[in-house]
């Protein structure tokens, strides 16, 4: 949902995919306009959780990308470290059902309410980008749009704040969802990157103009020859967009 106090840069998300925190702290040093930042499993796991805490110290923002998925139980808990560690957006597998997505939900709102912090947005991850029709009959499910449509639906009557999905169903989330309910896409790609293992990709200015909230952008800016002159390139896309 669109506001008019939104700017570009309430709209970019980088993804920090490196190894280590050295790495990716020479990257956040170079986009001093990116306020967003996301950390994955391969980063968080190599700095042992360091990289969380410094992008805050850093004034950042962070998407904190582990994607749970598992009991109830365990995902409160983790749900509940997410919020400790200061995360601004995490997220869940929709998967992982209704009694798990309700429980990482109720556990970040009560401790929120206990911390005094400010409310994380809870996030349901619906189908990964990599996906096509055919591997998602592997797993068993059958239509990607149906799909999405049923875990969005399952996500905002469980209490969570939005899903993250490709920009192509963007639409169909906004047509069976409330107005302000978040929508993050991976598989943005300008028309001058590559497309690399994403399958379902659009624009940074057509995923806005479609109705994103977030954009998640990788490669196209961390390994651009000049990372800071790639970000304003897409935040200049989104701009467009907004105008």
């Amino acid at each position: 949902m669109r506001t008019a106090e939104q700017k570009p840069t309430d709209r970019l998300i980088v993804a920090l995919d490196y190894a280590g925190w050295a790495e990716a702290e020479q990257l956040v040093q170079l986009l001093p306009e990116v306020e967003y930042f996301k950390v994955g499993l391969e980063l968080y796991l190599a700095s042992r959780g360091e990289a969380v805490a410094r992008l805050r110290e850093m004034g950042k923002k962070v998407f904190l990308d582990l994607k749970f998925h598992d009991i109830p139980n365990t995902v409160a808990r983790a749900s509940a470290q997410a919020v400790e560690q200061g995360a601004t957006i995490f997220n869940v597998h929709a998967g992982g059902g209704r009694r798990m997505m309700e429980q990482a939900a109720q556990t970040a709102r009560e401790k929120t309410k206990e911390s005094g912090s400010a409310a994380p947005l809870v996030i349901a991850v619906t189908v990964l980008t990599s996906f096509d029709e055919a591997g998602l009959r592997e797993v068993g499910l059958e239509g990607i749009e149906k799909t999405v449509v049923n875990y969005a639906r399952l996500a905002e009557e469980c209490g969570l704040d939005g899903v993250v999905a490709s920009p192509r169903e963007i639409s169909l989330i906004r047509a069976h969802c409330r107005p302000d309910f978040k929508i993050i896409c991976p598989g943005v790609r300008p028309v001058w990157a590559a497309a690399n293992d994403q399958k379902r990709i659009t624009t940074p200015k057509e995923a806005v103009k479609l109705g994103a909230d977030y954009l998640v952008v990788g490669r196209p800016i961390t390994a651009a020859a000049d990372p800071r002159e790639a970000a304003l390139k897409v935040l200049d896309e989104i701009e467009e967009a907004l105008a």
